[in-house]
């Protein structure tokens, strides 16, 4: 998965998707919608489909069944399919999920000693667990990322293996609850733009950052 919608709440501290602008509703429990968004994903072929939704959740049997399942009636069913579906992940899926994964970044301005301890930060993390860094910090205005992010790796570098992966495991959950929330606000644009008889092009969904 070379590349993400916006998410990433420290482990524990949940960042929920919330309702976008013009009533769209992204969350479960939220007012009924089927926006615009719904309505192409459940339109597209199921290649396309699966192509999408990878970039929210790096394993194809996640982004299978989640496209399989289609068509959603609204968003609260698509959100609740993906949670489903990232319940049932076996460790297998999990692996080629999390091998997709890249270590959050901070937004443009960051300080260069914030950034640097980041870095080495992440890299402990990867030598010690075998993959990237994921935490879900939807919702969390961009100035409190660092020291959430550094918090957070510092935290977790406490934790047993399994413990750790289980973990990462429902961060992962949130940040395809926050990626699905994202590309349904912004996939007509995207599909708009993709050239006809071309397909989707990946390049467009790299505009999506681990942290958003």
């Amino acid at each position: 998965m070379s590349s993400h919608l916006p998410a990433q709440a420290p482990g524990g501290e949940r960042g929920t998707p919330g309702t976008k602008p013009g009533g769209r509703s992204t969350v479960p429990g939220g007012a009924p919608g089927h926006g615009p968004g719904l309505a192409r994903l459940n339109a597209l072929s199921h290649e396309d489909a699966h192509a999408i939704l990878l970039h929210c959740c790096g394993s194809r049997r996640w982004a299978h069944r989640v496209a399989t399942h289609r068509p959603y009636p609204d968003a609260a069913s698509l959100l609740a399919a993906a949670d489903e579906a990232s319940y049932d992940l076996s460790q297998a899926d999990l692996t080629e999920a999390l091998s997709g994964e890249f270590p959050a970044e901070l937004g443009r301005g960051a300080p260069y000693a914030a950034l640097l301890a980041l870095d080495a930060a992440h890299a402990q993390y990867e030598r010690t667990f075998g993959h990237a860094f994921v935490i879900c910090l939807a919702g969390h205005p961009p100035e409190e990322r660092a020291d959430q992010l550094l918090a957070a790796i510092r935290r977790r570098m406490t934790h047993e293996i399994d413990e750790e992966r289980a973990i990462s495991a429902d961060e992962l959950r949130r940040l395809a609850q926050a990626r699905l929330a994202d590309l349904m606000d912004r996939l007509p644009r995207l599909l708009d733009r993709a050239a006809p008889g071309n397909g989707l092009f990946a390049a467009d969904f790299g505009l999506f950052s681990p942290v958003g």
